[in-house]
């Protein structure tokens, strides 16, 4: 019949064109995944970087910003971290195992020596001492640490004087992963310096300077008051 209305649709039809072209391309799509990507981790940098600006900023300024014909007195090193792989075990001198990870959240001023600690030895822990508390309203920023590098007995004489340190024992092979002396040294010649992050940072020479380790540890004090606050 002539009147009869054809069932084919129309490719002018509106219906049709709106279900066709309504629906996103593909390409289109993973382009927005591909932004919500970018933005995520754009989010994770600007994180990351709110939280490590106080340390960047305050070695910066030590290390960078110093006042010309200013020098540190200790060795910069590159910064190495103690190794908490399991591969650096401490024990106590009670003989229980203390981890690694422990050290962490707190500045270091270390000494290494075997236990029987003859007259040398005596006189870097005095100076140890000495010098965390020349530190004054900041000494609590800083813990001694008297690594033992035998199982020789310490005397009794020497243990009031460690009651607020740490003293650990630790294998010198395993040490060596973490703490080294300058060439032509014995590792017990020097004081270390550690930063909260665990990562050892300076050397201070043999037969130190104690008024110019003192002026070291200030400034680093100085540097870092912002962002480090005493005890762990």
């Amino acid at each position: 019949m002539s009147s009869a209305v054809s069932s084919k649709p129309s490719a002018n039809d509106p219906l049709l064109q709106l279900s066709v072209h309504s629906l996103p391309a593909a390409d289109q799509a993973r382009q927005g995944l591909d932004q919500r990507t970018r933005r995520g981790r754009l989010k994770m940098l600007l994180v990351w970087l709110v939280c490590a600006a106080p340390v960047v900023a305050s070695y910066f300024t030590y290390y960078v910003l110093r006042p010309q014909g200013r020098s540190n007195y200790g060795e910069l090193v590159a910064p190495r971290s103690v190794p908490t792989d399991g591969s650096l075990a401490f024990t106590d001198l009670q003989g229980q195992a203390v981890p690694a990870a422990a050290l962490k959240g707190q500045w270091l001023l270390v000494t290494v020596a075997g236990g029987a600690c003859d007259a040398a030895c005596e006189q870097r822990l005095y100076l140890q001492r000495q010098l965390r508390e020349m530190l004054g309203k900041d000494k609590d920023r800083v813990d001694r640490v008297w690594l033992i590098t035998d199982q020789a007995p310490v005397r009794g004489a020497l243990l009031p004087a460690l009651q607020q340190a740490w003293s650990l024992r630790v294998s010198p092979e395993a040490l060596s992963r973490w703490l080294q002396a300058a060439p032509g040294q014995a590792t017990s010649s020097h004081f270390y310096l550690v930063d909260p992050r665990g990562d050892w940072m300076m050397r201070f020479p043999a037969q130190a300077d104690v008024n110019r380790v003192k002026k070291d540890l200030l400034r680093l004090m100085k540097a870092n008051e912002s962002w480090d606050e005493a005890g762990r």
